[in-house]
């Protein structure tokens, strides 16, 4: 593949936007039209840069490891996030061979019962894709979201995109109020751009760097940190957490020794580089033609999240009602920054939660509020290495594993989790290995004491630069979200969807979603709070 076509593909990995209006629900859909999907926007080419093999697994680290225990559950939760495989891209690849919005369709298919759309009827819609010069996809893979939406009545729903591993695909949507409803179909990214995505990091997992300032007197010296660092074992220190295994190296500073490490920070972004054709053993899942039946978590009705899954949502729409809800409760924030998000809503919006001056960096907490009135207390901490913040002491880079293990809980404690963004350059094995580790804390904690309230933070869909889409896209973040619903499944941990959340509402994606998504998000979490003060009410 030559360097130019591949600096292209990456710049137009988010191209999309298609609506199409449609009849009311208690009317006749107009059938077998077939509508385009146009192309929205796209963004700058990255810069061509030299090629590099993959790097070798030293003796002392790997980047696909887990515990010994955890390898039968390893190879299920691989499978479980099974992603077609496209055909390899050849030397000669041209853009023209990729799939192409404005040459794609969906067409809505006919009630299977023929007649009238109701209430609770499935609505299902292929679509077709074809490359830019109309030519029609032989393969899967592509990366697309579904929505209905009706924006006269802030409606909307997130659909189910079944990959039939031919060029094809059907998204289904529940009909869940009365009135028009318009579809709109997303290509993220065409299936080439996932190829790229999963050779790097397969490749360049270490994409992301790190780094540490050793310090001793008046010598200082800074080295890279990371998950693994190719070097022998004398050349690293090793700062595996003694406590819950999760491995973490930096290089050993020329005079100084490991002991002297005092911070922890986002390094940068290395160069990327892509091989033009594979190097060495590079692993595929299998494609899957098997449709998703579950339905949708919830959907939005006047601008209100209604929860699909049994969760009566409240709504707290004042300052008094949520901390009523909260009164002698201590809620616990454990994640990235899309977690702090939600502590800086709540004490900006509750007069009375007064957030102390711990002299930490803004950016990286930990942090804490507390109503004494209401006897409320909110803690904020961000999870450890890889965190992708600023400098921060090393010694406040603490795992959440570590951290529930000193939770008291209780039927008065609530404990949130979110921990997603800062793995997306990793091979998923990182990702797995951390999140097994809080499962097996999460049960500790549920076990020493039962009445705790668990919530875990989904991840959620995003706007895209070329930057955001080598290290965080959207296509990244959707397999650990599969893998996360995964490892949590039969746990008492309640879930906020943040990713239908965010599909399903009219507003831009974004890393940190808006004000409205964000408040429905919070009256989830608040319901699950207050759900023994609501119940029969």
């Amino acid at each position: 593949m030559n360097e130019p076509c591949l600096d292209i593909l990456l710049s137009i990995f988010v191209c999309f936007l298609v609506g199409l209006s449609v009849t009311s629900l208690n009317k006749n859909l107009q059938h077998e039209k077939k509508i385009p999907i146009a192309v929205a926007s796209a963004y700058s080419t990255v810069t061509p840069i030299r090629l590099m093999k993959p790097p070798k697994s030293t003796s002392v680290c790997s980047f696909h490891s887990v515990l010994p225990q955890d390898n039968l559950e390893l190879n299920l939760l691989r499978s479980s996030i099974a992603w077609p495989e496209a055909p390899p891209l050849p030397s000669n690849f041209f853009l023209n061979d990729t799939s192409d919005p404005a040459h794609s369709t969906f067409t809505i298919l006919p009630r299977k019962d023929g007649g009238s759309w109701h209430i609770g009827d499935q609505l299902e819609v292929l679509i077709k894709m074809n490359d830019f010069l109309g030519r029609p996809k032989k393969s899967g893979g592509d990366v697309l979201f579904a929505r209905l939406r009706n924006p006269n009545v802030r409606a909307g729903v997130a659909g189910r995109v079944s990959d039939h591993g031919n060029g094809s695909y059907t998204a289904v949507f529940p009909l869940l109020w009365e009135g028009r409803a318009q579809v709109e179909v997303t290509l993220v990214h065409p299936s080439e751009a996932v190829t790229v995505l999963r050779k790097l990091n397969l490749e360049q997992p270490d994409r992301i760097y790190f780094q540490s300032i050793f310090r001793s007197g008046r010598v200082s010296e800074t080295t890279t940190c990371n998950v693994c660092l190719k070097a022998p074992k004398e050349k690293l220190c090793n700062f595996t957490d003694p406590y819950t295994g999760e491995p973490w190296f930096c290089y050993k500073p020329k005079k100084l020794n490991c002991d002297s490490r005092l911070t922890h920070a986002k390094g940068g972004l290395s160069n990327i580089t892509i091989s033009p054709k594979p190097q060495g053993t590079t692993h595929f899942l299998p494609e899957t033609n098997q449709s998703i039946k579950t339905k949708p978590a919830g959907y939005y009705y006047q601008g209100v999240w209604r929860a699909l899954d049994g969760t009566r949502v409240l709504q707290f729409n004042t300052s008094t009602a949520v901390s009523q809800c909260l009164k002698g409760k201590v809620l616990h924030l454990y994640g990235d920054s899309t977690i702090r998000q939600w502590f800086e809503y709540l004490t900006e919006s509750l007069p009375g939660l007064k957030k102390f001056d711990l002299k930490t960096p803004k950016q990286n907490g930990p942090f804490l509020a507390l109503d004494p009135e209401n006897n409320i207390l909110v803690t904020f901490r961000c999870h450890g290495p890889p965190i992708r913040f600023g400098t921060m002491p090393a010694n406040q880079a603490r795992y959440i594993a570590s951290e529930l293990d000193s939770v008291i809980g209780g039927k008065d404690t609530v404990v949130v989790i979110g921990v997603w963004s800062h793995f997306s350059t990793f091979p998923i094995e990182v990702y797995i290995r951390r999140l097994l580790s809080i499962r097996r804390a999460v049960v500790r904690l549920l076990t020493k004491a039962p009445g705790t309230v668990v919530i875990i933070r989904t991840a959620n869909p995003k706007a895209l630069t070329v930057y955001e889409t080598l290290t965080n896209s959207d296509w990244y973040s959707l397999q650990r979200d599969k893998v996360l619903r995964e490892i949590f499944k039969g746990v008492n941990v309640q879930l906020v969807d943040a990713w239908e959340m965010t599909i399903a509402h009219h507003l831009p994606h974004s890393l940190h979603p808006q004000l409205p998504i964000i408040k429905n998000m919070i009256d989830v979490i608040l319901s699950h709070t207050c759900r023994m003060e609501t119940r029969g009410k």
